[in-house]
């Protein structure tokens, strides 16, 4: 039997912890590192943070960084003053990173990984490229670039190895690996992990992919730094037996394969369309798209039409410019973090504060009444002008903000419901007929919304507003409308939705006499 490191090392203190450095230079060290930083990033640009290295370095440095460094045993001198301050932060502010967050995050970059096609090599340097036909491209160059360390992977890899995902774990542990012996296995306190415990991952994540062989080199490496490991050993030997009993085949190669997911059916085109970030070519080959200046012959608009930009017919998807002004925009998001409802890992908690949003899920959302502030009620009646349709509640939903941290996305899914038992109708308002999106903010790379059954991704728009049927006449759900939000790749996305119902729009948007339509 083959013995994971996770079950080895399940209740036992790491031994790193008895090493005995001079504190003095691991605080002098720690601080200068934390000091470029700030000074570098943190003080530069505004789009430095929204790289999600930043990001994720920042909130490991919060939740286990400081922690490791505080409490270990060479910051045993002189440091009480240090703990004590710590722990008074800790206490009175509460919105330090949970050990969830953390791993959030690092899920989060697995995400960017697959849904962008990116090198994890590349990625790890601080850069965001992508193999095509054996060239590497860059997909994004950041302002500023956070190369990430040995230990900043191994926390990667070890949460996908917790998941018993081998095919992201092997990648991000051989980074590790790597990066740690570049390093002379020279350890830090701040770190979680070390060489030792990279080689341990490393090895069981190969062993599980069927790599057998390179399961036993690195084995026999981490037995060279800890002899007396009697796990290890007893690994080997069951290692080499395998080798002698199915011995592998001299053109034989193990190849990764990814997890599969509830959406694998979908998971090409929608990749394909996230790459993309837009429109495909030949969508500007219809000459049935268009752009207008848009009135929809409300009096509300003859003096300032709206550009409107017919994206799509089938389903029909249309693309207002302008919608929002920048102060509005940046008037929603302050109204909805002041009470926010964070959807995170199945649960839900209210007022939040919105620090730390900033780590705490790849998605969070508030529901804003037109009472919350003038501008809700403002909407409203702008879109009403754009579309005719009665968007007040009952017969609309309240105005719903949300904001895509970390890889930030959103699954294929309808926004009608396609079952009887759906929540959506104990409203006794009908389905969701239609579906007005507003882009509150830009992102500089990612985030598009995807059509997967229609062929085309929309990408963000500063300012504009995407609205779609989701219903036919006939009050059938279109199944062309399956869409997605596209994994923010660097940015932060903000979008507030407006969704519609059947019930009073009787007269606004008249049955077909066609029972097909």
């Amino acid at each position: 039997m083959v013995v994971s490191p996770s079950w080895y090392h399940l209740n036992m203190m790491s031994f790193h912890h008895t090493h005995i450095t001079e504190p003095y230079s691991f605080f002098c060290r720690f601080y200068a590192k934390v000091s470029d930083l700030h000074s570098e990033v943190y003080s530069g640009p505004s789009a430095s943070m929204a790289n999600p290295l930043v990001a994720f370095t920042l909130i490991k440095r919060l939740q286990s960084e400081w922690v490791n460094l505080v409490y270990s045993n060479e910051a045993q001198e002189n440091t009480q003053a240090l703990r004590s301050g710590y722990e008074e932060v800790e206490e009175e502010e509460g919105y330090f990173p949970k050990l969830e967050d953390l791993q959030g995050a690092a899920k989060g970059l697995m995400r960017l990984q697959d849904v962008y096609s990116l090198q994890v090599g590349s990625l790890v340097r601080g850069q965001f490229k992508r193999i095509n036909n054996g060239n590497l491209i860059d997909i994004y160059s950041p302002i500023i670039s956070i190369p990430l360390s040995g230990d900043d992977c191994f926390l990667v890899g070890k949460v996908a190895y917790e998941q018993e995902d081998y095919y992201h774990s092997v990648q991000w542990l051989e980074e590790s690996v790597r990066l740690f012996r570049g390093a002379g296995g020279e350890w830090s306190p701040e770190n979680e992990g070390t060489l030792e415990d990279a080689l341990d991952h490393l090895a069981f994540s190969h062993f599980k992919t069927g790599n057998v062989s390179y399961a036993l080199s690195l084995s026999q490496e981490l037995l060279n730094y800890d002899p007396m490991n009697r796990r290890v050993s007893k690994n080997i030997e069951m290692y080499e037996r395998l080798l002698v009993e199915y011995p592998p085949l001299p053109s034989a190669h193990t190849e990764l394969k990814r997890p599969k997911t509830t959406y694998l059916r979908t998971r090409n085109t929608y990749e394909r369309l996230c790459q993309t970030q837009g429109t495909q070519p030949r969508h500007y080959e219809n000459p049935r798209l268009f752009c207008d200046y848009f009135t929809n012959d409300s009096p509300g608009l003859l003096l300032q039409p709206i550009r409107r930009e017919v994206l799509s017919l089938q389903p029909y998807v249309v693309l207002y410019h302008r919608f929002i002004s920048d102060s509005e925009a940046k008037s929603i998001q302050d109204v909805a973090q002041t009470g926010v409802s964070v959807y995170c890992h199945g649960s839900v908690s209210n007022s939040t504060p919105y620090l730390a949003l900033f780590w705490r899920c790849s998605l969070y959302s508030a529901w804003l009444k037109e009472t919350a502030h003038p501008i809700i009620g403002r909407l409203d009646q702008r879109i009403t002008m754009l579309t005719g349709l009665n968007v007040q509640p009952p017969y609309a939903e309240y105005l719903q903000v949300v904001n895509y941290g970390i890889g930030g996305h959103y699954e294929p899914h309808f926004d009608h419901a396609t079952s009887a038992s759906s929540p959506l109708f104990r409203l006794n308002t009908g389905n969701r007929v239609a579906t007005f999106m507003i882009y509150l903010s830009s992102v500089d790379a990612g985030g598009s919304t995807a059509f997967i059954h229609a062929n085309f991704s929309v990408p963000v728009v500063e300012n504009a507003a995407l609205f779609w049927w989701n219903l036919h006449k006939n009050g059938q759900g279109d199944g062309d409308t399956l869409h997605a939000g596209c994994p923010v790749l660097v940015g932060d996305k903000w979008v507030a939705n407006k969704w519609i119902h059947e019930y009073g729009q009787e007269f606004q948007r008249r049955c077909s006499p066609n029972p097909e339509e």
